[in-house]
């Protein structure tokens, strides 16, 4: 392990990640979910899936471990965040890399389709959003969903990451499939710009609508070729399951944390809206989300 420096504790799970003094390498730890997710990514890599290349993998006495190659130094989310630093917004450069990485996972998605399987509940997180907000567990929001879904069955179901987004994103491939599971084409890709409004403007940038309109067309371009239809049509459908995803194991189990109640009411806001939004347009806008700032202002 003289070899190696420590990066950061995995989020989320147990275990650690690694970097080689070289840079070359990245080493994980972590228990079952890492050997599923070890399991799943050489299917991806086999399915020419653009993921790392895992160079070893093993185990000992119930923990595994997996070293895979370096994709780059940098996410699209660490360049976003210097190009907001140093110019005040996120530059196309990023925006164009997003398009054409994800275009890459799309044809590759779309490539190797899956038989119909439900997929919708480990996705959205939907048994833990409920028990959190049993508010929520609502004819109205059922029937939301179901509109969704069936909108959604017309889309071939394919391997998703389903935590796709710019921190998981570099211009070479995608890291971190530890959520893995079935999803609708496009349900990973297309909403990755718009989720950052999810995360409050903490993050550190903002994309602006026409940055999304380029790279939401430029996938249009790519699903035409594959399945003969722009799947922006579903966007929508996917930013509410986004509102539930987002959503989950939100609710704070220590009083004490307001910095957590307000986040979990903020996230629970949002939710409303978008579930409005949707019932009334079958689309969701999420320029029109608050900031979390804005929201704690509000609601102090």
């Amino acid at each position: 392990m003289n070899d190696w420096e420590f990066m950061k504790d995995r989020t989320a799970t147990q275990g650690a990640v690694w970097r080689s003094t070289d840079g070359l390498l990245y080493r994980r730890t972590g228990g079952d979910d890492l050997r599923e997710e070890i399991e799943f990514q050489r299917l991806a890599a086999s399915l020419g899936y653009p993921v790392p290349e895992i160079v070893d993998s093993g185990s000992k006495s119930g923990s595994y471990f997996v070293i895979e190659r370096s994709l780059g130094n940098a996410s699209l989310h660490e360049e976003a965040l210097a190009d907001a630093l140093r110019d005040g917004q996120v530059s196309d450069h990023v925006i164009k890399a997003a398009a054409s990485l994800s275009s890459k996972l799309l044809q590759a998605q779309a490539r190797h389709p899956l038989p119909s399987v439900p997929w919708f509940e480990k996705a959205a997180f939907a048994k833990d959003v409920f028990d959190e907000n049993p508010d929520f567990d609502t004819p109205r929001v059922h029937d939301m969903v179901k509109r969704a879904l069936d909108r959604m069955a017309l889309l071939p179901v394919v391997h998703g990451h389903l935590d796709y987004g710019l921190p998981n994103v570099l211009a070479a491939g995608v890291i971190d499939w530890q959520h893995h599971g079935p999803i609708p084409l496009g349900y990973d890709v297309y909403p990755a710009l718009d989720i950052v409004a999810f995360k409050g403007g903490g993050k550190g940038y903002t994309i602006g609508p026409e940055q999304r309109d380029a790279y939401v067309g430029a996938l249009d371009e790519t699903t035409i070729t594959l399945v003969d239809q722009r799947v922006s049509e579903y966007l929508g459908d996917f930013l509410l399951v986004k509102c539930f995803f987002f959503l989950a194991l939100m609710r704070p189990t220590d009083p004490a944390r307001h910095d957590k109640h307000i986040k979990w009411q903020y996230r629970r806001a949002l939710f409303s809206m978008g579930l409005d939004q949707y019932e009334s347009s079958g689309t969701i806008d999420t320029d029109a989300f608050p900031t979390l700032g804005r929201f704690t202002a509000e609601h102090r």
